[in-house]
């Protein structure tokens, strides 16, 4: 895809899912897991750095470090919002809380009975540590618990998400990828 943009993700289960909602939009793009957003100034330098084709989609408690490899490319942003406009997109949170909270509990719980992993997740919920947290964070958590387990969720809620009806940052995203054409 030497033509094609680039999209940097943190990890495997984040470009399980932007993959997907690409793809459910006609974009075409490389999407790239850096393993972690402290490797993005290198997965830009070796891009050219940032540009309107290699963007990137980085967590909310990740802003910090995205900011400072911006400026080691000679661009000035604080906020999320400065971020976007050099194409690097912040989640609220991260990416598994975004999809929680578009899609809803009920939906994510109906993907965790469909993958067979209900029942754990039910056991999970009965520690005492988690029985009073709201089962968005329960989820959440949950969801980083096991191996694969947030790759696997990520693949079983993509094609639940409204194509016409993204959240953001994702279909600002997307906006950027067609908009690099």
């Amino acid at each position: 895809m030497d033509d094609a943009a680039v999209v940097l993700v943190e990890g495997g289960s984040d470009a399980v899912l932007v993959r997907h909602v690409l793809a459910a939009h006609g974009a075409a793009a490389d999407v790239v897991p850096m393993g972690g957003v402290t490797n993005l100034g290198r997965f830009l330098a070796e891009r050219g750095g940032p540009s309107r084709r290699v963007l990137a989609l980085v967590d909310a408690d990740q802003l910090r470090v995205a900011v400072r490899v911006l400026r080691r490319f000679g661009r000035d942003a604080e906020t999320a919002e400065e971020l976007r406009r050099h194409g690097v997109f912040v989640c609220r949170r991260d990416l598994e809380d975004l999809m929680i909270r578009a899609l809803g509990p009920e939906t994510v719980l109906d993907a965790l009975a469909a993958m067979g992993e209900l029942g754990a997740f039910e056991a999970f919920s009965a520690m005492p540590q988690w029985r009073r947290a709201h089962v968005t964070d329960r989820l959440h958590r949950f969801a980083g618990s096991g191996s694969g387990r947030k790759a696997r969720l990520a693949a079983a809620l993509a094609p639940r998400l409204d194509p016409d009806d993204l959240p953001d940052p994702l279909d600002a995203l997307v906006g950027a990828v067609l908009a690099a054409g």
